[in-house]
């Protein structure tokens, strides 16, 4: 028997009076119970309980050994007891990942919501750009994109698709000329990410199907697609960036879209909800989980 539940034997023993009441009481034999006592008394090297045919009483150690078993096990349940309801109800808190430009006009809302919510959660929102291990760097949950994700046992699920788009400015058009074919990509600068993150190539689709690849020519790459936006804002030379990045400039005319009649084969960047573990998981992580899902789930249907 463990140590904490021969505890719990020898405290319901001396509570009730009897090996018979405490062997009921913990669902027991009254022999384990017994071996139970024997072994307690092994372990601290004294008799605890003086037994006759009719009567229990304990010896002076065991009043002291009662008083601080009572306590210990008075701890150890408010203990268990304040864990179970952290882990019914969410409260506590969270750690959130997410990557800088992922979470653009979504991630202020979402929490804004959640906490309406869940006014017990505390987040720690960290953005960021790099690959990051949610158990190693003390991540409860990330929205991520999927170079992002380094463990092979991270659970991911699919929030969303960030479509992209190729734009210039036009005074960039006007100085270099407007690509009317893919092929004349060639001719330009591109401002594109790392190539350590992603390939220095846009792949099309024609019309029959039939899939072709367009090297790109760059002096400027980063990982950070808003500091792409802005180089290619000045003039710097032609950008794939997310959509939602550039509307408001798609619609003022700082920015033109290129090539709308020709497929892009990787035309969009996978959103992801990350996690650890399924098993024995906060409250906190549950609710955050189920929020995200439906919140993204909401944005993906009014579009």
């Amino acid at each position: 028997m463990e140590y904490i539940e021969s505890l719990r034997v020898f405290r319901s023993v001396v509570e009730s009076k009897s090996f018979t009441r405490a062997a009921d009481i913990h669902g027991l034999t009254r022999p384990v119970v017994s071996r139970a006592i024997a072994a307690l008394e092994e372990r601290v090297g004294c008799r605890l309980l003086n037994r006759t045919t009719r009567q229990i009483s304990l010896t002076e150690a065991a009043e002291r050994f009662y008083e601080g078993c009572v306590r210990i096990l008075d701890d150890l349940d408010t203990l268990e007891a304040d864990v179970a309801h952290h882990t019914r109800e969410a409260g506590g808190v969270l750690r959130l990942v997410a990557h800088t430009t992922a979470a653009l006009n979504r991630l202020v809302p979402l929490i804004t919501k959640f906490k309406r919510d869940h006014p017990k959660v505390t987040l720690e929102v960290t953005l960021t750009e790099r690959p990051v291990d949610l158990v190693a760097d003390g991540f409860d949950v990330g929205i991520v994109v999927p170079y992002m994700v380094t463990s092979e046992t991270t659970i991911v699920r699919l929030l969303e698709r960030m479509p992209f788009v190729i734009v210039a400015t036009p005074h960039y058009l006007r100085a270099s000329s407007t690509p009317r074919d893919p092929s004349q990509l060639a001719d330009h600068l591109f401002v594109p990410m790392l190539p350590s993150l992603r390939r220095p190539l846009i792949a099309f689709r024609d019309k029959a199907g039939n899939e072709f690849s367009v090297p790109l020519r760059f002096e400027v790459s980063s990982n950070n697609p808003v500091f792409n936006r802005d180089m290619v804002l000045q003039g710097m030379g032609i950008g794939l960036v997310p959509k939602d990045l550039v509307e408001s400039e798609l619609a003022s005319g700082k920015l033109v879209r290129l090539f709308v009649d020709y497929q892009l084969v990787d035309d969009n960047v996978e959103i992801w909800l990350a996690y650890s573990n399924r098993a024995l998981m906060p409250a906190k992580v549950r609710a955050f989980i189920d929020y995200a899902t439906a919140f993204f789930a909401e944005l993906s249907a009014a579009r």
